[in-house]
């Protein structure tokens, strides 16, 4: 097991959103019980068997980086955080499906971490158009995730659900909610089990068998990206 391949992937959100406890779900299969704030990153791995059930089918190591911090950080801190978004072949979004703002924090967070020398407070979260091409033309492979999904009121569930098809159709990524406290929901089989290992295959293919070099991610020279209005309502 010590030889395998391994890729890297960002987990990225506001602080409370619940990324320790699904990353802890992802890796573990199992309910974190007593969550606390992440200072700094914490890593932890997931065995993932890339194209399962096919004759190519290969076992990988996904090391998950759960990045702490606040988007209102200060600028040594955003500099420090940058450390980590270095090699980087994928990005889990989170955001909490009960609070608008971590939702539209997801912006600054994108743009943190695919510019790493660049501040997010450049980013304008307004009414307007929204460049779509911008992330189609972006060589990491993007998943969004939502969590606390139980704890949506039934009377604003499909307000917040069409909310978060707008936001995945922005970051040109699937989508999965769930609740991080009940493991049902990425249970083999499930729609969301099949979303999470597309989009592992998606980052193994870019980073170990994309015959492009412009393709492959982690590279240190990529793509700036600015925001200069999005259509988040």
């Amino acid at each position: 097991m010590a030889s395998l391949d391994r890729i890297k992937v960002l987990v990225l959100g506001d602080s409370g959103v619940g990324k320790s406890s699904l990353v802890h779900l992802l890796c573990q299969n199992q309910v974190l019980g007593n969550p606390s704030w992440t200072v700094g990153c914490s890593v932890d791995v997931r065995v993932h068997d890339y194209k399962e059930g096919t004759p190519e089918e290969k076992t990988f190591y996904i090391e998950l980086w759960d990045v702490g911090g606040s988007i209102g950080s200060a600028s040594s801190v955003i500099s420090t955080r940058a450390v980590f978004y270095n090699s980087v072949n994928g990005i889990i979004l989170v955001h909490d499906l009960t609070n608008k703002k971590s939702s539209q924090n997801l912006y600054r967070w994108s743009l943190e971490a695919l510019n790493k020398d660049s501040s997010p407070t450049g980013v304008i979260v307004s009414n307007g158009d929204y460049d779509r091409e911008q992330f189609a033309e972006n060589p990491v492979p993007l998943l969004l995730i939502g969590t606390k999904f139980d704890q949506i009121p039934d009377n604003k569930r499909n307000d917040v659900l069409t909310r978060t098809a707008f936001l995945s159709e922005d970051f040109n990524a699937e989508e999965i909610n769930l609740d991080c406290t009940n493991p049902r929901y990425l249970a083999a089989g499930t729609s969301n089990a099949v979303k999470l290992s597309r989009f592992f295959d998606k980052v193994i293919e870019k980073r170990y068998f994309t015959r492009d070099p412009s393709q492959m991610t982690g590279f240190t020279d990529r793509k700036r990206f600015n925001f200069k209005s999005l259509h988040y309502d």
